[in-house]
């Protein structure tokens, strides 16, 4: 997708240069002259970023910007604003109206284009061709830019050119090409300075490289492998070689970290200055335009440190006469947004050692502006991307060693964890053969107990046994029915942890008539109305599903012993089943007692019982894959709600067949 920039300015001159510079980077544009015609933009046309001159004829570029933002078809639109008006106080208002970048006339338009493409970042980063490498091209012929486009692109490449080595830099730092093949002997910077400078750029260092000459003797191929060449071509040669080197060099890119770069060093740039002298301030501006950097001026401290509150700048130059000077270093280190910024001073070199002293990077001598001041800021933003691609790199890598240690230690806990739960579940198995086996064999001895007691209690009467010795004894008839009652509980809790699930799809509402018949039999003293819901059916083991009606049943019965008209219903609502009851009920916030083995919330001698019966319901709904929750209130009654997924909504085990029967 092709950006496209509105450009509004009352300048014929401005709006033309701008509209070249921008249509040359591959921009569509919309021009307007007045606030009017952007206003008419505002309302009808589709852009991406837009250039706003501050003092049109009819208009406010502040004004406009109010309200452009206030448009919410434009709320992610990148905004400039373009003014002579080049006083801090005119930038901060521009910036805290919402404008992304403020930039000052005389302005450079490679800069502005570069810059409105650095804030648009992303978004518009696809070109034709995308998703193919993009190869640059650098070479003052026309004609050969345009024999090597007709080369690469049918081959797959999307090829950009730029005719000399200032602006092949400039378009690399924007494009971020996968390879650039550059002339040896160009007009201004010659191939190898182009490669030695994108050496030196952090963000452009691993790019791989082309030279190209018309030199044909091997001096001349070592001198440009030493500049930092990845292959090298003469134009004598047939122009296939430099499909195969470039082939070459992009496989072996390819194998390269894929971290994020950072800005580069030939991209746009903004350089901060502050000095009390005007003339000074003039002085460094000319001096750093020629490096294509954009040039904010202060006189103050505080107005510098206001600005960098609102926008960050690459590099700042203090001038020596600054009152307070070494303060001023350290008041703009102590800002931690700003810290890091590279800081320059200038001035007589007797004062270098306390401003080094005091904070600043490095120290320029008057005597050697305006080149030694282009040096030394190029060098020090250098420095500071250099470092920022070290701290980032180091960064990632830290990041894939804890994501890396990360991914060991959750897979050694899962491990363990499995090995855990392996030994758990045999130690459940084994403690759960040893309960039946112990259970299913005091069943004998406790019988014979219960045998002799009762045939002692029916034959002897009461002058043999005496009082105190018929008391004995029933209560050890008693005991002894006691324990063959949770003797059998016990055993029927094993048989709901243990044994395979034989899953089929059953009548359930006809298994609960035919529980509530058999509980009902059992004491037909106590009268207790049963309504069964109409129309149930579970996808379940059904000899499973009898023990939980059974005991869920039996529970409702005993705990409406003292209610005049006992009514129990079991139901189903979307898939929850439900069994309840008009009873005792229990105490509120004691739902998740009821479930524990042996636990008693109510005295056993008003409600009998050995406390296992809820604990097999527990288990058996488990197995299952299911919940069981209680609700209730003390002498309100309780409801009991489970549920029974089927074995693919919870991918447990399953054996499909026909239902198991129990009774």
């Amino acid at each position: 997708m092709i950006p496209t920039v509105l450009i509004v300015d009352d300048s014929l001159t401005v709006r033309m240069d701008l509209n070249d510079a921008f249509s040359d980077d591959g921009f569509a544009t919309i021009l307007c002259a007045t606030g009017a015609e952007a206003r008419t933009a505002f309302a009808s046309a589709a852009f991406d970023a837009a250039i706003l001159d501050v003092l049109l004829p009819d208009a406010d570029g502040l004004e406009l910007l109010t309200e452009l933002r206030g448009h919410a078809e434009h709320a992610g639109v990148v905004t400039m604003l373009l003014s002579v008006e080049s006083e801090v106080a005119d930038r901060l208002a521009g910036l805290r109206t919402g404008a992304d970048e403020y930039v000052g006339k005389p302005y450079d338009a490679g800069y502005v284009v570069a810059r409105t493409r650095q804030l648009l970042g992303d978004r518009h980063t696809a070109r034709p061709g995308d998703g193919a490498p993009v190869i640059l091209v650098i070479d003052d012929s026309m004609t050969f830019r345009e024999e090597l486009r007709e080369l690469l692109e049918p081959e797959g490449y999307t090829v950009l050119t730029a005719s000399g080595g200032e602006e092949g830099l400039r378009m690399a730092a924007d494009r971020r090409p996968n390879a650039v093949i550059v002339d040896g002997v160009m007009p201004g910077i010659d191939g190898a300075t182009v490669i030695r400078r994108i050496r030196l750029d952090p963000a452009l260092r691993d790019t791989p490289c082309l030279l190209m000459t018309a030199a044909d003797d091997y001096a001349t191929e070592m001198q440009m492998l030493d500049a930092g060449a990845d292959a090298f071509v003469r134009k004598q040669q047939d122009l296939a070689v430099v499909l195969a080197k470039l082939a070459a060099v992009l496989r072996q890119s390819a194998e390269q970290l894929p971290i994020e770069a950072i800005g580069s060093l030939h991209g746009p740039g903004k350089v901060l200055t502050v000095s009390p002298a005007r003339e000074t301030l003039d002085e460094w501006a000319d001096a750093l335009r020629t490096e294509s950097y954009d040039i904010v001026s202060c006189t103050g401290v505080g107005d510098a440190l206001e600005l960098l509150g609102e926008q960050p700048a690459d590099c700042v130059v203090l001038g020596l006469d600054l009152p307070g000077v070494h303060e001023a270093c350290r008041r703009i280190r102590e800002v931690p947004q700003v810290g890091e910024v590279p800081l320059i001073v200038t001035g007589e070199e007797k004062a270098m050692l306390d401003c080094l002293a005091a904070g600043a990077d490095d120290y320029v001598k008057t005597s050697d502006i305006p080149e030694g001041l282009r040096v030394h800021v190029r060098a020090q933003i250098r420095r500071k991307q250099t470092h920022d691609e070290s701290r980032r790199i180091r960064e990632e890598l830290m990041r894939r060693e804890l994501d890396a240690a990360a991914e060991r230690a959750a897979r050694q806990l899962a491990e363990t964890r499995a090995a855990m739960v392996e030994e758990l579940e045999w130690r459940n198995r084994e403690l759960e053969a040893f309960s039946g086996s112990v259970s299913h064999d005091l069943r004998g001895p406790l019988q014979v107990i219960s045998s002799f007691a009762e045939h002692m209690l029916d034959e002897a009467d009461d002058e043999t046994l005496g009082e105190q010795t018929r008391h004995r004894i029933t209560r050890i008839h008693a005991a002894a029915l006691r324990m063959a009652d949770l003797v059998e509980s016990l055993l029927i809790l094993a048989q709901a942890s243990r044994g395979e699930l034989r899953r089929a799809t059953f009548d359930l509402t006809e298994t609960a008539h035919q529980v509530c018949a058999d509980v009902a039999a059992r004491d037909p003293q106590h009268k207790v109305e049963f309504q069964v819901q109409d129309g149930m059916s579970a996808d379940a083991d059904e000899g499973l599903v009898r023990v939980i009606l059974e005991n869920l049943i039996n529970n409702a019965v005993k705990f409406t012993r003292k209610v005049e008209q006992p009514v129990i219903t079991v139901g189903c609502d979307q898939k929850n089943y439900f069994v309840r009851d008009n009873g005792a009920g229990f105490p509120a916030g004691k739902a998740g007692d009821l479930f524990r083995p042996f636990a008693r919330l109510h005295d056993a001698r008003d409600f009998p019982g050995t406390g296992i019966g809820l604990t097999t319901v527990h288990r058996a709904v488990e197995r299952h894959g299911g919940e069981i929750r209680a609700e209730g209130e003390e002498g309100r009654g309780a409801t009991f709600w489970f549920t029974l997924p089927a074995a693919e909504t919870f991918g447990g085990p399953e054996r499909r067949g026909h239902p198991r029967r129990s009774g």
